[in-house]
């Protein structure tokens, strides 16, 4: 097995093996919230990676962030590998003790999530998703999934959330999804100053870990 690491932000627990979580960014690219993502989740035990789709591309502007996402959903097969790729190396670094990968996936990260579930079906065991869905067949899937989503949010309207949860519920899989009251999109990243909520964030985070942390049950 190689242990080549792809591009991207490791960040391993204390302990030198633990749980694997695999986090996709947002349409920002690889950046300091994401970073700190995998740092928390270090912090309690997890080996995190977060794959840099983008490969060293990062923006805080919503028209640039755009053309980035767009330019990466035109070669999403290459990306669709790349995290494929993420996946191995992932397990490998996490120790033999684990029993599938978990992903979050924020936003444009959500899509290419709920792609992996579908694609990897041996080794995802969970799904989170922030403020991000997708179309897809979920009966391959052997993931259970949870979801955050904002309340008030223009770029995912409340037919997209539906859709999906209704999709995973007819495919059978696990799925518990939450709405924020008050939220707009990308309201768990603090960088983004005038839709972040540090309530809903804080809520979000500790039923991701509960969420996480939950034993596997076949």
């Amino acid at each position: 097995m190689s242990s080549t690491q792809p591009d991207g932000y490791l960040a391993m627990p204390a302990a030198g093996k633990g749980g694997a979580v695999l986090v996709l960014h947002a349409w920002w690219g690889l950046n300091d919230t994401i970073k700190a993502v995998c740092d928390r989740l270090a912090a309690v035990g997890f080996v995190a990676f977060a794959p840099d789709l983008y490969h060293g591309k990062v923006t805080d502007q919503i028209a640039e962030a755009e053309t980035l996402g767009s330019a990466l959903d035109a070669r999403a097969d290459q990306a669709k590998a790349e995290l494929l790729e993420a996946a191995v190396f992932l397990k490998d670094r996490a120790g033999s003790d684990t029993s599938g990968i978990a992903v979050i996936g924020f936003s444009l990260g959500a899509y290419y999530a709920l792609d992996l579930s579908v694609h990897a079906p041996e080794s995802i065991r969970s799904v989170v998703l922030f403020y991000g869905t997708g179309p897809a067949d979920f009966s391959q899937s052997k993931a259970a999934y949870l979801g955050h989503f904002a309340a008030q949010d223009v770029y995912e309207p409340p037919e997209n959330v539906n859709g999906l949860e209704e999709a995973l519920t007819q495919a059978g899989r696990p799925v518990t999804f939450y709405q924020y009251p008050g939220t707009g999109h990308w309201f768990f990243e603090p960088d983004r100053v005038q839709v972040y909520n540090p309530a809903a964030a804080a809520l979000a985070w500790e039923r991701t870990l509960a969420f996480l942390q939950r034993p596997v049950n076949g």
